[in-house]
């Protein structure tokens, strides 16, 4: 919508577009609240954003002549509309929450080839991606529409379809056996042979030309199966708005080896790693960890203790508390017993749901979650503006609350709250600025750090800390069938809490785990232990900030404004679904929390009137045609999948409904 169109008045106005604004937005929007939701840049889901390859380059960019552009603020415009009795509470106008980026090139700077290898051709997923389904950040739009939606994920269904592609997506009726489905699919191959001899070396220009094919996020996380996350867009009906894909292996580096992590029953049993006592061990600790609060006995003089002493208590070997501690539990050495047992159990509580990792991950990258929720405020109503910031709160005196907010179009619009993520804040009206910070590096590579019989797996590894005293790194491994990099490369997330520059923190992980050329293109020497490493292409360093432990009390702001600090180090996003859901109750104390959007199937429209809610969704207002026709079909109350586009989408809802109603087939 243009800036000249807007309505001078909004219940709810939301500065920002990241996860927990989005969600505050879909949440309002839902219940019938006006929404104005708008953000400076010209892209969706801020500090959570998917970029293609070119769009992380144009970003960068972006990053770089920000760094240098001096801002010169004109307050003489908004200064005119302050009457009297209201006072200006300026705001930031450049995001300084990025900093410390640093980006090297190790692919041949090489022209490009014309003959293409066929070993690239035979990933199942490596058909090009139309540009109506490949979610491109920095393409511009000022709207959402649900029918965008609809059709992009029915094309990208229909697409994979093509291909054999239901091993990959995450139906019902399959997802228990997702991973063995895969690995059946894929052609054998032994884990020593090094896929890179099987293809043609990978240049600049080439990761150029396939840049629509990267789908590139800013923050790495992953999604908790029973998290917070998951249960929200179950609850909401936004999960048809996406699709998942489940974590294939949890992995673990130790001793400068990567090894897969035993956490289920079977992996336990299966692996090679762990002595017959060990096992035994193992699964003892994991029995009582998942109903640990029954048997306080066994932990209660630890609960002011760490809990690594915990696990050394319970004669757990070193291999063991290695496992337990950063790759079940992931927590530090400084950990309290309670609190590692409450994460170890979680962790437990995940497993099986949607596949025999606790953990999914949504096709197109994570930054496709906040829009999601975005499509769901707009569908209700919601109005939307990219490049499009607000200079001011217009704030009453007397209230001490704000009454309206000043746009960078000179429009001052009216609002009863108002809700803004933390970079836009200014120094002076935070009480605090003691910030932690994230360490992250995105790396493409040519190959997985532990190739396997399915090169179409996604990873979790945990990289112990040099230092007993240090944070422990974390690395996400992408593959092509995530939609988030062109066949043939790995697309590698690194995360830290940062105790120095990014390039301090994680360049000696990088260099542990993976070959860097000297030379861009460079090949590794022969009988060197390079060699059996994977290449790094290009890799990016920087800085995060984090605001997590920041609250309202950090802030010198009216009552009626509302800030959402940006992503944390976690793994998962409960912190930020907690923190919108806190928001919308302080907004909504008596509304309920995103409640379930009705299904496409059951809107039902009225002759030519426009659709909106109340009788359209009202179940008793079915006419006599429609069920008779229903009866007809053999079900009143299911929807035929071949004649709905809603049900042709994988959604987490769906199979939640189903897991939950027919365990029997499962």
């Amino acid at each position: 919508m243009a800036a000249e169109d807007l309505p001078s008045q909004f219940d709810v106005v939301i500065l920002g577009t990241g996860l927990t604004e989005s969600v505050i937005a879909a949440a309002c929007s839902r219940v019938g609240q006006s929404v104005l939701h708008l953000d400076r840049r010209n892209y969706y889901a801020g500090n959570w954003a998917s970029f293609t390859f070119n769009g992380l380059l144009s970003w960068i960019e972006e990053y770089k002549n920000q760094q240098e552009l001096q801002i010169t603020e004109s307050e003489q415009e908004w200064r005119s509309l302050i009457e009297d009795g209201e006072e200006a509470v300026p705001l930031n106008s450049v995001d300084s929450s990025i900093s410390n980026l640093e980006v090297f090139c190790y692919a041949s700077e090489e022209e490009e080839q014309e003959e293409e290898t066929k070993d690239l051709l035979t990933c199942p997923n490596a058909e090009t991606v139309s540009e109506e389904t490949n979610s491109d950040s920095t393409e511009t739009q000022d709207t959402v529409t649900s029918d965008d939606v609809t059709e992009s994920n029915v094309k990208v269904q229909n697409e994979e379809n093509e291909d054999s592609a239901p091993k990959e997506q995450l139906h019902a009726s399959d997802i228990s056996e997702h991973s063995q489905s895969v690995e059946e699919k894929q052609p054998n191959r032994s884990p020593a042979d090094p896929p890179a001899e099987l293809q043609k070396k990978i240049t600049y220009q080439k990761l150029l030309k396939e840049g629509r094919r990267f789908n590139i996020d800013l923050v790495s996380k992953l999604m908790y199966s029973r998290g917070a996350l998951v249960d929200l867009l179950i609850k909401s009906n936004v999960s048809r708005y996406a699709e998942f894909k489940n974590i294939g292996r949890i992995l673990t580096c130790r001793n400068g080896k990567v090894e897969q992590v035993p956490c289920s029953r079977a992996d336990v049993f299966a692996s090679k790693q762990l002595t017959v006592v060990e096992k035994r061990m193992l699964m003892k600790f994991l029995t009582f960890c998942l109903d640990f609060e029954q048997h306080p006995e066994e932990y209660q003089d630890y609960s002011e203790k760490p809990f690594s002493e915990f696990l050394k208590n319970k004669k757990l070997t070193e291999n063991l508390q290695d496992f337990v501690l950063l790759s079940i539990a992931m927590v530090t050495q400084q950990t309290l017993t309670e609190e590692g047992l409450k994460a170890t159990q979680h962790f437990l509580r995940c497993l099986g749901r949607y596949g025999n990792t606790p953990f999914l991950f949504p096709l197109y990258g994570l930054g496709e979650i906040p829009q999601c929720f975005c499509r769901m405020c707009a569908v209700f109503g919601g109005i939307y503006c990219l490049r499009h910031s607000v200079q001011c709160l217009v704030v009453d005196k007397e209230s001490n609350k704000v009454k309206a907010v000043i746009d960078t179009r000179g429009q001052k619009i009216g609002c009863s709250h108002f809700v803004v993520e933390d970079s836009y804040i200014r120094e002076e009206q935070r009480e605090s600025i003691n910030y932690r910070q994230i360490s992250r590096a995105v790396l493409i590579t040519d190959r997985s750090v532990l190739p396997s019989e399915s090169d179409q797996q996604i990873s979790l590894v945990t990289v112990p800390p040099v230092e007993s005293s240090g944070p422990a790194v974390r690395m996400v491994e992408l593959c092509s069938s995530s939609m988030t990099c062109m066949p043939g490369t790995c697309l590698v997330h690194l995360t830290c809490s940062s105790s120095g520059t990014a390039q301090q923190d994680l360049a000696p992980v990088v260099s542990q785990l993976f070959h860097i050329p000297t030379t861009p293109g460079e090949d590794p020497s022969e009988g060197t232990g390079e060699i059996s490493k994977p290449a790094v292409l290009w890799v990016m360093y920087f800085n995060m900030r984090d605001t997590s432990a920041m609250d309202s009390s950090c802030y010198s702001l009216p009552s009626n404004v509302h800030v959402c600090t940006g992503p944390d180090a976690g793994l998962g996003s409960d912190y930020s679904i907690k923190l919108a859901e806190s928001v919308f109750h302080c907004l909504l104390p008596d509304e309920e929390f995103c409640p379930p959007a009705p299904n496409p199937e059951d809107i039902i429209y009225d002759g030519d009137a426009p659709q909106a809610e109340g009788r359209g969704f009202d179940e008793s207002n079915d006419t006599e045609a429609d069920k008779s026709q229903a009866e007809e079909e053999g079900t009143t109350n299911e929807t035929n999948p071949e004649n709905s586009e809603a049900a042709e989408m994988d959604s987490v809802a769906q199979e939640t409904t189903l897991d939950t109603n027919a365990p029997s087939e499962e």
